[in-house]
């Protein structure tokens, strides 16, 4: 069975007290659902090589057993419970992707 997977990159961060009040909410989501963070972002001391466009924005991956499974947890009263503590006006590109089997 093919892993699920979170991508999330978030272009900017201007609130980050806020911001640390959803990891900590979404972190217990994740982890009751199974979910393993996978990424140390730039926010938390992991190292980035930026090629390309250069950009060297915080990303989080997340690997669940499934695909199913990562969209159940996206979708968990938990998870969304979480998503309400994301500041106002707050952007970022979320995608749940099916990994290769």
């Amino acid at each position: 069975m093919a892993k699920g997977y979170w991508v999330s990159v978030y272009p900017a961060t201007s609130d980050p007290e806020k911001l640390a009040a959803y990891d900590k909410l979404a972190g217990q989501a994740v982890q009751a659902a199974g979910g393993r963070n996978l990424s140390l972002f730039p926010s938390r001391g992991g190292r980035v090589v930026a090629h390309e466009a250069g950009v060297t924005q915080r990303v989080v991956l997340i690997e669940f057993d499934s695909f199913e499974q990562a969209v159940a947890a996206y979708e968990s009263e938990a998870y969304q419970k979480a998503l309400v503590a994301l500041p106002d006006g707050f952007e970022r590109d979320f995608r749940i992707i099916e990994g290769i089997d």
